[in-house]
């Protein structure tokens, strides 16, 4: 371990617009159109915007490695393998999530409003990124959107002393009267991966309830912890649910799942063959979008007016800080972890990406 660093030494504010153009610029010398480039770069700088750094721009990198290894394709289209109107199952070809998940969700949502629910189930895939963004693309709509992922093993059973299975993500966003005002957004770890390997490269020691080391021993050392396993969120209870969105993605769709999930970061030249699932709901089958629409409203403004403990002046729902803390970066920079920042100049200068000039706002 490094010595600590405080957080104002690791952390730059950039412009918003310079990130994605950068992060852009890396993708189109890789090979990729400038639509798709674009479309990679809006949903991992959306993460930075809303403080999800873990699923930021710091992936890159290990994007760009995966890329030139053969891990991952530069694939886009989604193959049709099973179509039963309602639910589908289609194979990404081993393509970038962040391009294979807006067209599965996309047809999850034309289901559902020929069906009332749509419902595709995704395999042979890789890492999408933050689930926040898919589930709110089906709430964007007008549906309630549901976004899952299985990883490659990460957590032990309770009691156990393997990684068994991933720390799957979650992610639920509801349409309300005012827009897209509930978003779940979890991964069933204690923490992210993500964010345990920006301690590891910040130097900065972590609380001994988020991983092991590889003995099972808890560890205050992100670098031994990435080594070891990550602690399951409510400890069985995490575990159980992570455990059913392998079933619900993996094991439902043919894909990946448990040890068939690849690591991201030690195999580059793998697949990663995780597997995802996309739910859209339409509330018009329920009863009626906009009955629905103030009866979520509602459920909203009973969170805000409760009651609240000494000491606390608001309450938020789950998303709200996050799509605040979005609003404000987009208007003011952002601030992104400079070991984070480091690597994406250093990824763009390895494929000889045009950098552009004026992002630092600091």
């Amino acid at each position: 371990m490094t010595a600590q660093a405080s957080d104002a030494d690791q952390r730059v504010l950039v412009r918003p617009e310079w990130l994605q153009a950068t992060v852009a610029a890396v993708f189109g010398k890789l090979g990729f159109a400038a639509a798709d480039a674009d479309g990679i770069a809006a949903a991992l700088v959306e993460a930075d915007l809303r403080g999800v750094s873990s699923h930021g721009v710091m992936l890159v990198p290990m994007y760009v490695e995966r890329l030139n290894a053969g891990g991952v394709t530069r694939e886009r289209e989604l193959d049709v393998l099973f179509d039963a109107g309602a639910a589908m199952v289609v194979d990404a070809r081993g393509g970038m999530g962040q391009l294979s998940s807006p067209q599965a969700m996309g047809h999850a949502i034309e289901r559902a409003g020929r069906y009332g629910i749509g419902l595709v189930s995704v395999r042979n895939a890789h890492h999408f990124g933050a689930a926040s963004r898919w589930a709110t693309q089906a709430a964007e709509s007008g549906c309630i959107g549901i976004a899952m992922s299985n990883t490659t093993p990460l957590m032990p059973a309770p009691g156990g002393a393997e990684r068994l299975v991933g720390n799957n993500p979650l992610a639920i966003a509801v349409p309300t009267t005012a827009g897209v005002e509930i978003v779940l957004d979890m991964a069933l770890s204690a923490v992210a991966l993500g964010k345990i390997r920006l301690a590891a490269s910040a130097g900065r020691s972590i609380p001994d309830t988020w991983a092991t080391d590889a003995s099972g021993t808890p560890t205050t050392d992100p670098d031994e912890a990435v080594l070891g396993m990550l602690l399951p969120a409510a400890g069985h209870k995490g575990f159980g649910l992570a455990l059913m969105i392998d079933v619900l993605t993996g094991v439902l769709s043919g894909g990946g799942w448990g040890d068939e999930v690849r690591p991201l970061y030690r195999e580059p030249d793998r697949p990663n063959d995780c597997a995802h699932l996309f739910l859209a709901i339409d509330p018009e089958l329920m009863g009626g979008v906009e009955a629905f629409r103030r009866r979520s409203s509602g459920l909203a403004a009973r969170v805000r007016g409760s009651a609240t403990a000494p000491g606390v002046d608001r309450l938020y729902l789950p998303g709200e800080i996050e799509a605040e803390r979005a609003a404000q970066q987009r208007r003011h920079g952002v601030l992104i972890e400079k070991p984070g920042l480091d690597g994406l100049l250093a990824a763009a200068r390895a494929v000889g990406a045009v950098i552009p000039a004026g992002g630092e706002l600091n």
